[in-house]
């Protein structure tokens, strides 16, 4: 996908720098498949925030995507590919021969017109078609690839993301992560083959604040400009740099501190991701 850059008619237009829009073929028109969401601007449910530099962000509407491609044996054909305010691929709205609508994760290649089909075993691989991680050959790209069977895919969803089969032991299968993190999942888990599309996505350049604002992120204060009773970097005469590793507002060490607990998955996790 083409990146599309503009004269700089402003100092931050200068630098800004946009994803092609050529690739979406039509606006929502299934309103079953559109929901609202109540916005949170990082507050908890009691009001307090629990995650700094948030806010309301532009209006938008939650696409309903089908993450669990539950719908076995029925043929399915891609009518139109979307833009989803909520996410940084495109998504593809699926007309099945029943008559139900779905959306989808667009994964690279993936067309109007193309054929679409989940199934428990026995597809061939190609791009779009979901099956079990039991029937996926060895060396197979992925995607929208489920932790836990029936719960939905979690895993390589973003722009660009895709994990790959690199054997089996048992009852699991070995998938490299998009991390690079080796890990045992559920043979009997979802995935569905390819990657996932619109990979340029990481390329573009914001180029102003006031694009960040729009999706719902607050500016940041540096702590070191701060007062001391505000920030442990904060106070002193002039610019001075923090004594000692440097830390959040509440004194916990950021920059590399590990923070990861103890949990009963690590078990299945072969090698840590790649530095």
């Amino acid at each position: 996908m083409a990146i599309k850059t503009y004269k700089p008619y402003t100092p931050s237009r200068r630098f800004m720098s946009n994803l092609s829009s050529t690739d979406i073929t039509s606006k929502p028109s299934v309103r079953g498949l559109l929901t609202k969401i109540p916005i949170s601007a990082g507050r908890n449910n009691t009001g307090r925030i629990t995650s700094r530099h948030k806010s309301g962000g532009a209006k938008k509407l939650y696409r309903i995507i089908d993450f669990k491609r539950n719908k076995f044996n029925v043929e399915g054909r891609v009518s139109a590919i979307e833009y989803d305010p909520y996410r940084n691929c495109r998504i593809a709205l699926i007309n099945y021969k029943d008559g139900e609508k779905r959306y989808i994760i667009q994964p690279n290649g993936l067309r109007i017109g193309s054929l679409v089909l989940a199934a428990d075993s026995g597809l061939d691989i190609k791009v779009g078609f979901a099956m079990k991680l039991k029937s996926i050959p060895i060396g197979t790209i992925v995607h929208n690839v489920e932790l836990n069977p029936g719960a939905g895919g979690a895993i390589a969803r973003s722009a660009g993301s895709y994990a790959q089969v690199m054997g089996r032991e048992g009852k699991y299968t070995i998938l490299r992560m998009p991390s690079g993190e080796m890990r045992y999942i559920l043979e009997e888990c979802m995935a569905t083959v390819g990657v996932v599309g619109n990979e340029d996505f990481i390329n573009i350049s914001i180029g102003k604040a006031g694009r960040n604002r729009h999706r719902g992120i607050r500016p940041q204060t540096r702590g070191s400009a701060m007062n001391p009773v505000d920030h442990p970097h904060g106070g002193g005469e002039g610019k001075t740099g923090s004594s000692g590793h440097p830390v959040s507002p509440w004194g916990m060490p950021t920059k590399g501190y590990k923070t990861r607990s103890k949990k009963a998955s690590d078990r299945l996790i072969i090698s840590r991701k790649k530095k």
